[in-house]
C-alpha cells in the first residue's frame, strides 16, 4: 500500500484558481486584473462588477477553494499520502507568483498542479500555462531557481468528477413537482467562449467546429443524462448551452445561451428544466449570478418550474479522484504502468499539453507542456 500511495518525484500539489474579491473594495482592483492590458476604462469596470455588489462584494471562489484544500488534505492524510497543498490565484490572493515563492522557500522542486477548470480550452488551460511561466520568470529574475511544476491531466470525464453531478441532477429532479418532473429538461451549462477559442481548443487533431471544448462537454452530458436515465427509467431530453458571454457583440460566441434556452424550451412546452453547470467546479459568481439569479428570473418570468443542480465543489469523490490523478501521474513520471480512470467514449486526456494546443492569439511562453521553456 505504500508503494501504491509513493507521489515521487513530486513533493507538493498546487491548487491554481481564478481568485475573487472578498469585499466591496476588492472588486474594481479585480477586476482591473482580471482585464489588465484590455483598456477598460474603470467606470465600465464598476458597472460590470455590480454583480459582486449584489453579494456584498465578495466572491464565493476563495472560500469554495478553501473547503477543496481542507478537502484534499484531509483525504490525502486518510490515505497515507504524504504531499503538501498549497493554494494560489490568478486575479487574487494568495497570488501564484506569491505562492511559488512560497514553496520554493520550503524546499519544492517536483510541482503537480491541479487547475480549478476541469476541460481544454485556452482561458481553462493554456492561459493558467502562461500564469505559470510568468510566475516561474519572476522568480528567476529574484535569482530563485524555478522548480519544475508539471499540470494534472484534465478529469472532466473522471469517475470522481462526473458522479457528483448525476446524484446533483437525481436530487434536482426529485424536487421538481411530481406533474413536471418526468417530462424535465435538462439544460446541461458551461462558460460561453469566442467560437474562434473553442475551435482552436485541444491539441491540433481535435482543432475544427467547437473543438475538444465543445466535444469534452457533449461527452460528459452524454455520460449524466445516460445514467438519469438508467437510474430513473424516464429519457429526459438534454442540450449543451451556454452562460457568463463577455465579449464584443461583434465577436461570435457559443450558443444558445440559457436565458434564450429557458425562452425556446418554454415554447416548445417543456413542463421544467434542471439546470446542471457541468462547466464549473464549484457555485462561484457565474453560477450564483448567471444561474441562480438572472436565469432563474427568466424562468420565472415565463413560469416555467427550474432546479439548478450541484456543482462538485469540495465533494470528498472529487477529492478522491485528485488523490488518483496524483498518484496515476507520479507512476507514469516513474515509469510504473498505470491504467488511467475515464469515463464516455473520449479515453483520458493528454498528460503534457503538446506544442499548438489550445494557442493564444498572441504566442507567449507556457509552462507544463511539451513547448515549456521550464521543462
Amino acid at each position: 500500500m505504500s508503494d501504491a500511495l509513493d507521489p515521487t518525484p513530486y513533493d507538493a500539489l498546487l491548487l491554481l484558481s481564478f481568485g475573487g474579491p472578498e469585499g466591496p473594495d476588492d472588486v474594481v482592483p479585480f477586476l482591473e486584473n482580471v482585464t489588465r492590458g484590455r483598456g477598460i476604462p474603470k467606470e465600465r469596470l464598476k458597472e460590470v462588477g455590480q454583480h459582486y455588489f449584489l453579494f456584498g462584494g465578495v466572491s464565493p471562489i476563495n472560500d469554495q477553494n478553501r473547503a477543496l484544500l481542507d478537502a484534499l488534505r484531509k483525504d490525502f492524510a486518510e490515505h497515507g499520502l504524504d504531499l503538501p497543498v498549497y493554494w494560489g490565484n490568478r486575479n487574487w490572493a494568495p497570488y501564484l507568483t506569491d505562492t511559488l515563492r512560497e514553496m520554493v522557500a520550503d524546499g519544492r522542486r517536483r510541482i503537480l498542479t491541479l487547475a480549478t477548470s476541469a476541460y481544454a480550452s485556452y482561458s481553462g488551460c493554456r492561459q493558467y500555462r502562461e500564469n505559470l511561466a510568468d510566475s516561474l520568470a519572476a522568480l528567476e529574475v529574484e535569482g530563485l531557481e524555478p522548480p519544475r511544476v508539471d499540470k494534472l491531466r484534465h478529469y472532466f470525464n473522471h469517475p470522481g468528477f462526473v458522479r457528483p453531478m448525476i446524484d446533483g441532477v437525481l436530487k434536482s429532479l426529485s424536487e421538481l413537482p411530481e406533474d413536471v418532473r418526468q417530462g424535465a429538461h435538462l439544460a446541461f451549462t458551461t462558460h460561453s467562449i469566442p467560437t474562434a477559442a473553442a475551435d482552436t481548443s485541444g491539441p491540433a487533431e481535435d482543432h475544427g467546429d467547437g473543438g475538444a471544448y465543445v466535444k469534452e462537454h457533449l461527452d460528459v452530458a452524454r455520460l449524466i443524462a445516460d445514467a438519469v436515465r438508467e437510474e430513473t427509467g424516464v429519457e429526459h431530453p438534454w442540450q449543451l448551452v451556454y452562460q457568463s458571454r463577455s465579449g464584443a457583440p461583434h465577436i461570435p460566441w457559443l450558443e444558445p445561451d440559457i436565458c434564450d434556452h429557458l425562452e425556446e424550451r418554454h415554447g416548445a412546452g417543456a413542463p421544467a428544466v434542471v439546470m446542471v453547470p457541468i462547466g464549473f467546479v464549484s457555485d462561484h459568481m457565474e453560477v450564483l449570478y448567471d444561474l441562480d439569479t438572472e436565469a432563474e428570473a427568466k424562468a420565472a418570468e415565463l413560469g416555467l418550474p427550474v432546479r439548478r443542480s450541484a456543482t462538485v465543489g469540495a465533494d470528498p469523490r472529487f477529492a478522491a479522484a485528485i488523490r488518483e490523478l496524483v498518484l496515476e501521474r507520479a507512476a507514469k513520471e516513474t515509469g510504473t504502468a498505470v491504467t488511467p480512470c475515464a469515463l464516455g467514449a473520449l479515453g483520458p486526456s493528454h498528460d503534457l499539453c503538446p506544442v499548438g494546443c489550445c494557442p493564444a492569439r498572441a504566442p507567449k511562453p507556457a509552462a507544463a507542456g511539451a513547448d515549456s521553456p521550464y521543462a
